[in-house]
């Protein structure tokens, strides 16, 4: 199941604002790309910007960013991001899985570049292993809920299908609404022919037949002569 992104842990920091950095902690500058004359990014456009501005860092296998990206960003394209577009995409790329994922295995974080560019520390990826391991949790409750309502409607379908009560009796029983029995009931009959759909081909009638034993090595049995 696709999973929203939720937002980094606290031990992650999403790349800080430009304003956070003093000038002392930006990067010499080697290339700058031309201030933006039309308008500037939204935060819809800025993953598409940054792929093609800097394409070392933002396409292909996903990396751990080097720390105040955001300063480095508006020096090389001066004029092209918003702040606030920046932050918003930052927040959504360290809080997805698939970057908690490289923070918790990489050694170092990357620039612009794709260069390393400082470590990753021990603090932020038992930070991201910590996360991660809070999302497999939550995502097997959901899971096990699922299940768990599943059960529940193929049982509320059987005691439908042998009662003797009304609808309104059953509903009262059971505590459903009576605008709801129907549209479980269905969904119960859907997951229960999906079931038998999905059954495994052993029961289907002679696959487990057993076979007649041949002679040992699997050839033909010898035919004696009078």
């Amino acid at each position: 199941m696709s999973e929203t992104p939720l937002p980094p842990p606290a031990a992650l920091p999403a790349a800080p604002d430009a304003a956070a950095a003093s000038p002392s902690a930006a990067p010499a500058v080697t290339a700058t790309v031309a201030p933006a004359t039309a308008a500037r990014a939204p935060v819809a456009d800025c993953t598409q910007q940054l792929k093609q501005l800097f394409p070392a860092l933002f396409t292909g296998t996903v990396k751990p960013l080097k720390l105040r990206i955001q300063v480095d960003i508006q020096e090389r394209a001066p004029g092209t991001f918003t702040k606030p577009a920046l932050s918003a995409f930052f927040r959504r790329h360290t809080g997805s899985t698939s970057y908690l994922i490289a923070v918790s295995r990489a050694t170092h974080r990357f620039d612009l570049d794709g260069q390393p560019s400082g470590e990753v520390s021990a603090e932020h990826r038992q930070g991201a292993l910590d996360e991660l391991a809070r999302r497999r949790a939550n995502q097997q409750a959901r899971i096990d809920l699922e299940e768990q309502q599943r059960r529940n409607r193929a049982g509320l379908l059987h005691d439908f299908q042998t009662t003797t009560l009304t609808p309104a009796n059953f509903c009262a029983l059971k505590g459903v609404a009576v605008d709801e029995l129907d549209g479980l009931l269905a969904l119960a009959r859907s997951e229960a022919e999906d079931r038998t759909r999905q059954a495994p081909a052993r029961s289907a009638p002679g696959f487990d037949r057993p076979r007649r034993a041949g002679p040992p090595g699997g050839g033909q049995r010898p035919r004696h002569s009078r």
